[in-house]
């Protein structure tokens, strides 16, 4: 009788000593909790969000109006509190740096941009930096950044061709990935990028070739990849000198040369030409149809201009392929730059980078080569 009543007491007393050891275990995994919240919240990547206005910002009179809107009416703080999955994959901060609509940019808010990336990019605490812009002029903006600031941190360009009023809007997905890219170790040293309808785009190959079709930056190269459901898939990456390999540094721009863009067409005359030189161009990227061709009663005008000091760089209106060096014209005899396959608006940003620190031809056509 007295062994089982012996059982029985080294029963309660297992029993007694495991609730004992349960509860400290208990009450440390409740103490624990919040705290490996905090310290996974804390993990995440830090993804600063700049934004300067666009149609990633704007807003229509009603949902259906997707192509009639107004831009550049949402702060920065109303776009990010309303994709609240941002949270799911980095910690996002936010900075209104413009609230414009990018057909408005300036070099000076070029200048002000890039020098903010910059800064932001040598802070031990940021990870990634991601650049709400409107698209008319957005692929610019890249590839000057893509030039000027030194970091091999993610820097991704972003924007909409629908307003987040509109049905259908693309802009939210297209900000969630551009965050989600940016936040990505696998995105590091791949120069700026530009992420939108679920490509990953370099910001010097890719120009928006579409408008009104969220399809609308293409590049003649293909993208660098995709991004799905928040994974990364790359198939290529970048080969033209970019970001650390740059021999730009926007710490140490101040100002940027005027360069412009004349536009060749049947019939063209000289006008434009003369009227820039008068007002003070340095450059002159000539848009020439097919391989950069420059109609015969342009030829002298060009020439004069050069005999000012104006650079002459010979690009293409037509959006792919690439401009030949001495096809067409002597570019050899007449001392003319050709913009590779640069459009003529990007030929005018690594124009304006290479005058600035005093580049004469046989280097800004090295330039292009190489960038």
């Amino acid at each position: 009788m007295t062994f089982p009543r012996f059982q029985k007491s080294l029963l309660a007393a297992a029993v007694a000593l495991a609730g004992f050891t349960a509860a400290p275990a208990a009450l440390w995994a409740q103490t624990a909790a919040p705290a490996a919240a905090a310290a996974a919240q804390t993990a995440k990547p830090h993804v600063v969000v700049l934004a300067t206005g666009g149609t990633i910002a704007g807003a229509g009179a009603s949902a259906a109006n997707s192509a009639t809107y107004t831009a550049a009416k949402v702060p920065v703080d109303k776009l990010l509190a309303g994709l609240p999955e941002l949270a799911n994959v980095a910690n996002v901060t936010g900075e209104q740096v413009f609230q414009i609509a990018s057909e408005s940019f300036t070099n000076d808010n070029l200048l002000t941009l890039a020098k903010r990336v910059s800064a932001l990019a040598k802070q031990p605490d940021v990870d990634g930096i991601v650049i709400t812009h409107g698209t008319d002029t957005l692929a610019e903006t890249g590839y000057f950044l893509s030039l000027t600031v030194h970091t091999d941190k993610p820097i991704a360009m972003v924007g909409s061709m629908r307003p987040g009023t509109a049905l259908s809007a693309d802009g939210a997905l297209n900000l969630l990935n551009a965050v989600s890219v940016a936040a990505s170790k696998d995105a590091q040293g791949k120069g700026v990028l530009v992420t939108m309808n679920d490509q990953i785009q370099s910001a010097r190959d890719t120009n928006k070739d579409v408008n009104i079709e969220t399809r609308a930056f293409q590049s003649q190269w293909g993208s660098l990849g995709m991004v799905v459901e928040g994974r990364n898939y790359w198939f290529r990456a970048p080969v033209k000198r970019h970001t650390t390999g740059s021999e730009f540094n926007i710490d140490n721009i101040a100002s940027l040369p005027q360069v412009d863009i004349v536009y060749a067409h049947g019939n063209v005359q000289p006008t434009a030409v003369q009227a820039l030189v008068a007002s003070g161009a340095k450059a002159i990227i000539h848009a020439g149809t097919g391989n950069g061709s420059v109609a015969d009663r342009m030829v002298k005008p060009l020439q004069d201009a050069q005999a000012k000091g104006v650079t002459i760089v010979r690009s293409s209106r037509v959006p792919y392929g690439f401009v030949l060096r001495n096809a067409e014209q002597p570019d050899d005899k007449y001392d003319w730059v050709v913009a590779h396959d640069m459009r003529p608006e990007k030929a005018r940003i690594l124009t304006m980078l290479a005058l600035a620190q005093g580049a004469d031809t046989k280097t800004l056509q090295r330039m292009f080569w190489e960038y």
